[in-house]
């Protein structure tokens, strides 16, 4: 992993704002729909952490951050190379509520945490490449 710059949320808008008074910035497409891309089945949805869950997993879109990483950063790259200025996190369901679910309401904070700081290290990656281009 690069050595990426730990920049404040004023810091980061600061970078951010003289971009969208340059130029239209475009955000990345849907993560639901390039996760179904990969035909991913039950144990992948698992992985080792949660191979004996009690509750049917495929389908939990935000878990992949957890037991298939690698996926969901790929995700990212893609939409970087394809020419997203900002990408979102892999957490749409990751409420109490939709985590509920699955059992899994108390996983909260860790699958947000988990996939902000996927996104930020697929955007540090990019950025580093072109420091002029934040993102």
């Amino acid at each position: 992993m690069l050595d990426a710059v730990v920049l404040t949320r004023e810091e980061r808008l600061a970078l951010l704002e003289p971009q969208l008074a340059r130029r239209i910035l475009v955000l990345d497409g849907a993560m639901g729909t390039m996760i179904q891309t990969y035909g991913l089945a039950e144990g992948d949805y698992r992985g080792d952490r949660f191979a004996d869950w009690p509750r049917d997993l495929k389908g939990h879109n935000d878990l992949l951050t957890l037991t298939q990483p690698q996926i969901i950063r790929a995700i990212h790259a893609a939409y970087l190379e394809a020419g997203a200025d900002i990408i979102e996190t892999n957490s749409f369901n990751s409420t109490a509520v939709a985590l509920a679910d699955y059992g899994m309401a108390d996983m909260v904070y860790e699958l947000n945490h988990a996939a902000a700081r996927l996104a930020r290290e697929a955007a540090d990656e990019f950025e580093a490449r072109d420091p002029d281009t934040p993102r």
